[in-house]
């Protein structure tokens, strides 16, 4: 015992036996967190693949949604609002409610994101979620695991998030190509960022919370990486994407 006392008074092992387990009790909290957030993420993938499907296989639903401008602009402007909601309003919403509204806005996301469907082939789509999956599984390998703060980067992250959203907004109306091509590559480096900056951000939620946030923090930490796999998968979808 002494030997070990000394060795951590060099610097190395925990000062007690009582610290070093509350050190292994967080990790495996930290831990079951993360495959509760994971867990839900994958959820709302599913939820949205599931709902793309069922609209792509009902020519009755795809004549409903996408020959009426109204609806599917309400349907966009929907989602928009319960993501922006659910973000603002968790902390004093109950845990059930929060998990709902976030499969709500997977189920939204799959009907407005069913056109892709139309556009590229299925190869090209399953393709590149594959990819998406592989980078994305990276990323997030890399937040959780990493030494390193990534907060730093956190600011310069969002602003060119901000300019990806003008630049887009304003190629809307200039049907740029190169602009186009510009933007897809600023949307992928962005996204895999945001994906290691938002895993290691979840990581700090999880240490500053206890157990009685545990749904609440699973479901917001399952929302931010939800958005960073799709969009993340939207932009690499414009490389790799093959037309129909």
């Amino acid at each position: 015992m002494e030997n070990w006392n000394n060795n951590y008074e060099n610097g190395y092992g925990f000062p007690t036996a009582v610290q070093a387990e509350n050190e292994m009790s967080l990790k495996r909290y930290m831990a079951s967190v993360m495959r509760r957030v994971y867990g839900k993420m994958t959820m709302g993938l599913l939820v949205t693949a599931l709902v793309s499907f069922l609209v792509v296989s009902s020519q009755a639903l795809v004549d409903l949604i996408f020959e009426s401008s109204f609806i599917f602009y309400g349907l966009i402007f929907a989602e928009l609002g319960l993501v922006l909601y659910l973000s603002a309003r968790i902390d004093k919403m109950s845990s059930t409610a929060a998990t709902i509204a976030f499969y709500a806005y997977s189920a939204l996301n799959g009907i407005t994101l069913a056109p892709i469907f139309f556009i590229y082939t299925g190869a090209s789509i399953a393709m590149t979620f594959a990819i998406t999956a592989g980078t994305f599984g990276a990323m997030t390998l890399f937040g959780y695991v990493t030494r390193q703060d990534l907060s730093k980067f956190g600011s310069f992250l969002f602003m060119a998030l901000i300019g990806l959203i003008l630049c887009s907004i304003v190629n809307l109306f200039m049907h740029n190509s190169m602009l186009d091509l510009c933007i897809s590559a600023a949307g992928v480096l962005i996204f895999v960022g945001l994906t290691a900056w938002d895993t290691q951000a979840i990581k700090r939620m999880c240490e500053a919370s206890d157990s009685t946030m545990v749904s609440k923090v699973a479901t917001m930490g399952a929302l931010t990486l939800y958005l960073d796999f799709i969009n993340l998968f939207l932009y690499l979808l414009r490389f790799f994407g093959r037309r129909s």
